[in-house]
């Protein structure tokens, strides 16, 4: 019968010791908007040189710029948001894998491999998003509060062509 208590007591620590471990990385996401979005959008891009580089950027655009917004979470990446000169518009750029330089040298001395990069770490969000859900975050006051935006629409790629050469 001790035993028995003892493993209950035990299981009942560990139980709220995990509930707890849960709190801090949650993030609550707020149910009012903290101002009025427009239609929200994605495109993806492509250069059109090799190793030109690639990406996606999010356009989400606010009736007034009165709340700052600071970042935003998408297809499970974050990014910082840019905001557009002399519109209330906020932009959320994204690299992606595809077309990216490969400047990797590889040779049997390890000072002349110094020079690469490391290869960048996957992000983990800290949210589950569909394809078409980014959430954003901004300040209110001290706190760091987020909002769910749905229904983000993808609009047709951009893919930039090479420029021609100089002849100068």
């Amino acid at each position: 019968m001790k035993i028995l208590k003892q493993i209950s007591s035990l299981l009942l620590i560990l139980t709220l010791m995990a509930s707890f471990s849960h709190c801090s990385s949650a993030q609550k996401l707020q149910e009012k908007s903290p101002v009025q979005f427009g239609e929200v959008y994605c495109e993806s891009w492509s250069a059109g040189v090799k190793g030109g580089g690639s990406g996606l950027t999010i356009f989400i655009p606010v009736s007034d710029t009165s709340i700052q917004l600071d970042s935003v979470y998408f297809r499970g990446k974050g990014s910082k948001l840019e905001t557009y000169p002399d519109k209330p518009l906020y932009i959320g750029r994204f690299k992606t894998e595809i077309n990216q330089p490969t400047d990797l040298i590889l040779s049997s001395d390890a000072k002349e491999e110094y020079v690469n990069k490391m290869p960048e770490k996957k992000e983990n969000i800290p949210f589950k998003l569909n394809d078409n859900e980014c959430v954003v975050s901004y300040k209110k006051g001290e706190k760091t509060e987020y909002y769910k935006i749905s229904n983000v629409v993808e609009k047709a790629s951009l893919n930039y062509p090479s420029a021609p050469a100089n002849k100068h």
